[in-house]
């Protein structure tokens, strides 16, 4: 039974896999998908709240920690999340969600129609999903722990800290849809263990600290028994900067965590969410897609990248 989160999404040209997780040695990674945000229902309006926000200082909250890029007067990514928001309010405007769905998505069959699982899988599934809920304040605890740890040296903190957790209405769908298509004759156990991002975490560094601060987070994570088993880079890909990385605690529960600076968080998670979620959705046609992958490759060119973080190697342990 492989990954429930990947999207199908073009390769990019890329460099080898390393195979181990060492930092000596650092080729270059292989073509690779983006990875799913896989959280939905975020509107534009946080991107005008954010554009705005930058125009006075900022003394509370996680946004404290983003800082202009344009210290010789040069515009930079802050300067033109406006310009994004109206852009994208400009495409939906043309291309509205609900045109869309009625003119590209058949409706063949009531919902009502669809099979319901049995009453026994929904108890297996719920039970599954505490299991989750259960490894959750652990990993939590740890990550917590090492946002401390780090901040004095490198100055990591945790982005997006309230989203650690998928929803149990998420959670449930992912495990239909494993226990549907991808592996019908396995439990919602065996399903939602190998859910990569069930639980989720964020670290976010400021440029000039990314790269130290990244093998920084992983050498404590690794201290604490977890093992990293996937590690994408994506500071080269034209729509997407980041680098996403899968664990596994000493009990088998698989996490999460990503490393961002404020600037690629801020991308992901409040300009080009939505685009994202519009790319993924069969219904969405040539002529939209051809917009909105240009809107990534827009907003992604506007962030700073950070120092050797491109040379950060890709890595995938056997068996996972």
């Amino acid at each position: 039974m492989g990954f429930l989160d990947l999207p199908d999404y073009p390769d990019e040209r890329g460099r080898p896999e390393q195979g181990s997780t060492s930092g000596a040695e650092r080729p270059t990674p292989k073509p690779r998908e983006l990875p799913d945000p896989d959280e939905r229902g975020r509107a534009y309006e946080a991107m005008r709240a954010y554009g705005s926000a930058e125009t006075a200082p900022d003394t509370a909250g996680e946004s404290q920690h983003g800082q202009h890029a344009d210290g010789a007067g040069q515009r930079g990514y802050r300067d033109e999340v406006p310009r994004f928001t109206d852009r994208w309010a400009d495409h939906e405007r043309r291309w509205p969600e609900t045109r869309r769905h009625a003119a590209d998505r058949p409706t063949s069959r009531h919902p009502d129609d669809s099979p319901q699982p049995s009453q026994e899988r929904q108890a297996e599934t719920a039970e599954a999903i505490g299991r989750v809920r259960e490894a959750e304040p652990g990993l939590s605890a740890d990550a917590q722990a090492i946002e401390q740890e780090n901040k004095d040296t490198y100055g990591g903190w945790l982005e997006g800290f309230k989203h650690r957790i998928k929803g149990e209405d998420r959670l449930e769908e992912k495990a239909t849809e494993g226990l549907t298509t991808s592996s019908p004759d396995a439990t919602p156990k065996q399903v939602l263990r190998l859910i990569p991002d069930a639980i989720r975490f964020t670290y976010c560094f400021q440029e000039d600290n990314y790269t130290r601060g990244y093998y920084d987070i992983r050498e404590r994570l690794e201290s604490r028994g977890h093992e990293m088993y996937y590690s994408k880079n994506y500071w080269a890909h034209p729509e997407y900067k980041g680098i996403n990385t899968r664990w596994v605690t000493p009990e088998g529960q698989r996490f999460e965590v990503q490393f961002h600076t404020p600037d690629s968080f801020h991308a992901k998670h409040h300009v080009t969410h939505l685009a994202y979620e519009r790319i993924r959705d069969p219904a969405t046609s040539r002529s939209e897609l051809r917009e909105l992958h240009a809107f990534q490759r827009e907003v992604s060119s506007w962030i700073q990248v950070s120092d050797c973080a491109e040379d950060i190697p890709d890595y995938k342990k056997e068996g996972f």
